[in-house]
């Protein structure tokens, strides 16, 4: 069932907090080791790997000798920990050969075109060049993962392997935790077992674990992204001797979430790495030309301009319910549209080839 697993070059692996560290904060340098030394036989099989890697608060509040309460709080302890966490992945990868990069991101490499492009690009290149990137959201400047109910493009790194596995049309993401894989239940709830395969079962979620801030609801959601970005994705146990060679062989090992799609990367970037701060309200016509016959958004079915955009600038497209149906890349002002809205024979406010549809998010 999971054969097609098998033919995989290239891959990311996501790395929790539960995974990194021990109980006490510190780095859990065997399990590091192990990982490490399993990405290294992956490459030397032939397969692409992408780290991304979790633990860079906890380290540094473990050295910095604080509970980090304050936004300010936790980006001092990323700074403080993040390149002791870097330089402990490269030592390990240096000893088997393996070169290290490391990458830093924050929420705006991804809103901005140019900047993902540029993004994808070095990645490429790292990829060639036999490095293994190790990226990591710079909690140190960045507040997207620090403040709770914040909506933006990521908030955490499971979303952001996610974001990493689409942009670079991973075959797999695989993101490793400290249990199972998903579980019916919360792992402390008796009865609780694993799903093999997620189809969209009903699931009962716990809370995030200590000193971590996704927790499985997050893994979910960002596996549903990678799947509909065109990769595998796999849930699995990071504690477990061998896990990334068992996924890669399509062991039943985890919850394996098959992919559901595959577009572009431009149509990746539009429908997963962009939050619009402007709309367009579309009138039933519109939407239905737009979800019917892939059509391009013109004034005439424009009844509302909400917020601010230049050209160029990715907007949301609103039914008249105010639901989200679609995003694209503005081609003209929102001056522009409310001026011409409701009116024929205007151009072309939304080009078909830069509209991205939501409905299966």
């Amino acid at each position: 069932m999971r054969s097609s697993l098998k033919t995989t070059r290239r891959m990311v692996v996501k790395v929790g907090t539960r995974v990194v560290a021990r109980e006490d904060g510190r780095l859990a340098l065997g399990r590091l080791g192990m990982l490490v030394e399993q990405i290294a036989e992956l490459r030397e099989r032939g397969i692409q790997v992408l780290l991304v890697t979790s633990g860079a608060i906890g380290l540094g509040a473990e050295r910095l000798k604080i509970r980090p309460k304050s936004v300010a709080d936790k980006q001092a302890c990323a700074a403080a920990g993040q390149g002791a966490l870097m330089s402990l992945y490269d030592v390990l990868a240096r000893r088997l050969g393996v070169p290290t990069a490391q990458v830093l991101l924050v929420e705006s490499d991804f809103h901005d075109r140019p900047r993902y492009v540029a993004l994808a690009d070095s990645l490429e290149r790292l990829l060639e060049l036999g490095a293994l990137p190790i990226i990591n959201e710079n909690d140190a400047v960045s507040t997207a993962g620090l403040v709770e109910d914040r909506a933006g493009v990521f908030g955490d790194n499971d979303r952001l392997a996610a974001l990493v596995a689409a942009g670079l049309d991973a075959d797999l993401l695989v993101l490793l935790t400290n249990v199972d894989g998903l579980l019916t239940g919360p792992p402390d709830e008796a009865g609780s077992e694993r799903i093999p395969v997620w189809d969209g079962q009903d699931v009962r979620f716990g809370a995030a674990s200590h000193g971590g801030r996704g927790g499985m609801q997050a893994k979910v959601t960002s596996a549903q992204v990678a799947a509909l970005g065109g990769s595998h994705v796999v849930v699995a146990n990071g504690f477990s001797p061998g896990v990334l060679e068992r996924v890669v062989a399509g062991d039943d090992v985890g919850t394996w979430f098959p992919r559901r799609g595959g577009q572009s990367r431009q149509r990746n970037w539009l429908r997963f790495a962009t939050s619009p701060t402007a709309a367009v309200v579309v009138n039933t016509g519109a939407r239905q030309a737009l979800l019917e016959r892939n059509a391009s958004l013109l004034p005439v079915g424009v009844t509302r301009v909400d917020g601010e955009f230049s050209v160029g600038d990715v907007i949301a497209i609103r039914d008249e319910n105010g639901s989200a149906i679609a995003r694209g890349v503005a081609k003209a002002t929102s001056t522009d549209a409310r001026a011409s809205a409701g009116q024929r024979d205007r151009g072309t406010l939304v080009h078909r080839n830069q509209i991205v549809f939501l409905e299966d998010l």
